[in-house]
């Protein structure tokens, strides 16, 4: 018996959309690069853009839990002297709350060009209104 490996020319890639408001943002982050990456198919083949494209809406309504809202920091540097910019989950939250949830989906996708490529498949909304609606994705619950 051989071992199947998909070839990108016969992916079937779907759409589905997440629904954040409640949920915990890593829980969340796992899901949907799970998802991303192609790990819920069956012809799953590692070194192949296998996933499907995943829209997460209401971003702004993610959860954390702990006391993270304050705790937690998200670093940023300009790359000139002094150029550090530090900002609490709480404020992230409150004004990027889809940089937040993109920078936790991506940190669990591959280092790399295929890591890239799979990022790319990801489309967070603040609120619940998407363009994608064309594409008739399917929910996904995670509750």
């Amino acid at each position: 018996m051989r071992t199947f490996m998909q070839r990108k020319e016969d992916i079937a890639r779907n759409w589905y959309v997440i629904d954040a408001n409640g949920l915990p943002l890593g829980r969340l982050a796992s899901k949907v690069a799970h998802t991303l990456r192609g790990k819920h198919k069956a012809v799953f083949t590692p070194h192949v853009d296998c996933g499907d494209f995943v829209i997460v809406i209401n971003a702004s309504k993610v959860n954390l839990t702990g006391s993270k809202l304050d705790k937690k920091i998200y670093y940023n540097h300009s790359g000139y002297p002094g150029g550090l910019r530090e900002r609490t989950a709480r404020v992230m939250r409150d004004k990027y709350s889809t940089e937040m949830i993109e920078r936790a989906v991506k940190g669990m996708l591959p280092n790399g060009r295929l890591g890239r490529q799979m990022y790319k498949k990801l489309f967070v909304y603040e609120d619940e209104n998407h363009p994608h609606v064309a594409q008739q994705p399917a929910v996904l619950n995670l509750k």
